[in-house]
């Protein structure tokens, strides 16, 4: 596994190491609509917006969920195959 690799994997796996950030990755891959919007996420999860909002901007970042901004809300779904890759990439490496 070469360096750059290894960097942007450690980051996707950082993002997936806190409770809450799992957890909406949990709301938003069992959406039927396979997408959330921010404005549904606090209550479940019992925080305020803007900690909501900072993890959102990690998962981002990490590759994990892309955001769609639609008038004042933002929406959030998975990137299509970046938990798969995580997996396949855990499977080849033991």
């Amino acid at each position: 596994m070469s360096p750059e690799v290894a960097d942007a994997l450690s980051a996707r796996f950082k993002a997936l190491a806190d409770p809450n950030r799992l957890r909406i990755l949990s709301i938003v891959s069992s959406n039927p609509e396979s997408e959330t919007c921010v404005c549904d996420l606090s209550e479940p999860l019992g925080l305020g917006q803007p900690t909501v909002s900072h993890h959102l901007k990690v998962l981002v970042e990490a590759g994990l969920l892309t955001r769609e901004k639609r008038g004042v809300w933002a929406y959030f779904s998975l990137v299509p195959g970046a938990l798969d890759a995580l997996a396949a990439t855990l499977k080849s490496t033991s």
